[in-house]
């Protein structure tokens, strides 16, 4: 556990040491003045190309869609059935629970036997 614990404190001081270094290179780059860019060449004009036309797709002859023949309607019933009966459950009959005894039975001590020998 203490190898454990020395590691997070080793990588703690680590990166402390690190973002000193990376503040002071930034406060160093602020401090100093920025060099002038030189002129760089403009980008050359392109020539414009023209794309063909697309060909156009051939028109082919499709038979007409069938139509949807008329079916009867059914009748839609607006009272619903009686519901059947559910026929009685029976009735289960448990057998007699004995009833637990409250009172707790004495233990009867016996006195110990005598001493063969007596001091």
């Amino acid at each position: 556990m203490a190898y454990h614990s020395s590691f997070v404190i080793a990588l703690f001081i680590a990166l402390s040491f690190s973002s000193m270094d990376f503040g002071l290179a930034g406060r160093h780059l602020l401090q100093t003045t920025q060099p002038s860019l030189p002129n760089l060449p403009g980008f050359p004009t392109l020539p414009k190309t023209t794309m063909p036309p697309l060909p156009s797709l051939p028109q082919g002859n499709v038979p007409p869609l069938p139509t949807i023949p008329n079916l009867p309607q059914p009748s839609i019933p607006t009272t619903l059935p009686p519901l059947p009966s559910i026929p009685p459950m029976p009735t289960a009959s448990f057998p007699n629970i004995p009833s637990i005894p409250t009172v707790i039975p004495s233990i009867p001590f016996f006195s110990p036997p005598p001493a063969s020998t007596s001091p």
